[in-house]
């Protein structure tokens, strides 16, 4: 069963806005109560924190799917819609969340760190907010906007400053359970150490993490054994400690060639670790042969630039020297970080000629396409089965820019125009002679603009039937009999 999890991808889904609501307030001996459709509320947003208490994304191995409330829909009454309520995602020190191509979107290092995955949509207006001096009496409401939705990928990097890499049974679980209070499994099997073990070393004034990476074999940085999936633990380490077998029982292995394979992995797997800080230790000295092993190739190793420390973990020797030198290492790697300053709030203002919206013809599809977050999200905002609805819409468009745009990009009256993305947009035959306001002389909810055929239409249908007639005269033409 597994028990550590660093890697999962999660399908996110915020909340809906709920709907705004159409409503006129009906009282006796008040025939003209007026609107009172309130607004919809918010949906909720997915938000993932840093939680100390939190260790593995084992949760979101079993549970991949996470969904935040809608808003509810206004009521009439002037009541507006209850928000929906945010979904907060704890996640452990260190997570870096990532898109599905790779790119990094966050990085989650400190306790209280906070990332809005997701964005709740907003609630439609009802009609009591869209009444106006010239629309007094709207026969329509705005629909809740949707909320974002997505997959994200969280990689887990452990937050350290020393990480013992080495050979499986090296030693790495034992030395860790005795420079600190970890308590990892330890037995004399190859892979015995399955999920990184943190621990707390205290050397003097200073207080450091160390961490014990699984085992890495030849071939980690492809993928070969644990490595792969744990190299990225050494990440954000300070400084590398090489912990070599003295007393290997293999023999095709000796401690020189282990730190030329662990050195080659680490090159091949690149993230910058060939130019951390590195120590040597020499362990399980305390066995007779390993001691005079150690004798042999501390020079080798010395004439090569490592500082080497002969410890034994049975023995608790070289222990004291060792955590002050590591000690020593990681606050010279503090001192070198900048210090870190007040986030400071940045303020930047559109400019006085921004739109906010992009026309652009599309070839391929023979029409124009507008894109924008204003004019995309009045669309998904407006229900197509109000004509009054409709023709708002052609309002806010028609003051927004958008038909002096599409005039300066060369579209004409019967041009098709689509507002959204290729794979969800609205199409419609563009008629720039629609007048602003007109709706005012229709019942609620009706718009005569939208009752009179439309030139546009009307031209299309006539090239469609041309287009039919000829297909039958050429079918009448060549007809077998």
């Amino acid at each position: 069963m597994t028990t550590f999890v660093d890697r999962v991808e999660l399908h996110i889904a915020a909340g809906n806005g709920g709907h705004g609501c159409a409503s006129v307030h009906r009282e006796k001996f008040k025939p003209l109560g007026g609107p009172d459709g309130g607004n919809g509320g918010r949906g909720g947003d997915v938000i993932l924190v840093v939680e100390q208490s939190v260790t593995t994304l084992l949760d979101y191995h079993h549970s991949p799917h996470r969904k935040a409330t809608n808003g509810k829909p206004g009521e009439g009454g002037n009541r507006s819609g209850k928000d929906g309520t945010d979904l907060v995602l704890p996640v452990p020190d260190g997570t870096v969340v990532l898109d599905k191509d790779g790119n990094v979107l966050a990085d989650l290092v400190g306790q209280g760190t906070t990332y809005v995955a997701g964005e709740g949509g907003r609630g439609g207006l009802g009609n009591a907010a869209l009444s106006s001096a010239r629309r007094k009496a709207p026969g329509f409401a705005l629909l809740g906007d949707p909320g974002q939705t997505g997959d994200i990928v969280l990689e887990l990097k452990t937050v350290a400053d020393v990480a013992l890499v080495g050979f499986p049974s090296a030693g790495k679980s034992s030395l860790i359970s005795v420079l600190s209070a970890a308590k990892p499994k330890i037995a004399d099997y190859p892979f015995t150490t399955l999920v990184p073990n943190l621990g707390v070393v205290t050397a003097g004034s200073t207080v450091y993490t160390i961490a014990d990476v699984p085992g890495l074999i030849p071939g980690a940085s492809q993928g070969r054994g644990l490595g792969l999936e744990f190299l990225r633990h050494v990440e954000r380490c300070s400084v590398l400690v090489h912990v070599l077998d003295t007393a290997t029982l293999e023999s095709d292995r000796d401690p020189v060639s282990d730190l030329d394979v662990i050195e080659g992995e680490l090159r091949e797997y690149g993230g910058g670790l060939e130019k951390r800080p590195r120590l040597v230790v020499l362990n399980k000295v305390d066995i007779p042969d390993g001691q005079d092993l150690a004798d042999m190739i501390r020079p080798e190793l010395e004439e090569r630039g490592y500082k080497v420390y002969e410890v034994s973990a049975v023995a608790r020797t070289g222990l004291k020297e060792l955590s002050f030198a590591l000690a020593e290492i990681v606050a010279k790697a503090r001192a070198r970080k900048p210090k870190a300053e007040t986030t400071r709030i940045v303020i930047r203002p559109k400019a006085v000629d921004e739109t906010g919206f992009t026309v652009v013809f599309d070839e391929a599809e023979d029409v124009y396409r507008v894109r924008g977050e204003k004019p995309e999200r009045w669309v998904r905002q407006t229900d197509f089965n109000n004509d009054e609805a409709v023709g708002y819409l052609a309002d806010r468009l028609n003051r927004l820019g958008v038909e002096d745009a599409l005039m300066k990009a060369g579209a004409r009256a019967g041009d098709g125009v689509a507002i959204g993305t290729e794979e969800n947009a609205v199409v419609f035959d563009w008629e720039p002679t629609m007048t602003a306001g007109a709706e005012m002389l229709g019942r609620r909810g009706e718009d005569h603009r939208m009752e009179a055929p439309r030139p546009a239409t009307q031209r299309r249908r006539e090239r469609e039937a041309r287009r039919g007639d000829e297909a039958q005269r050429e079918y009448d033409e060549f007809r077998p009999f």
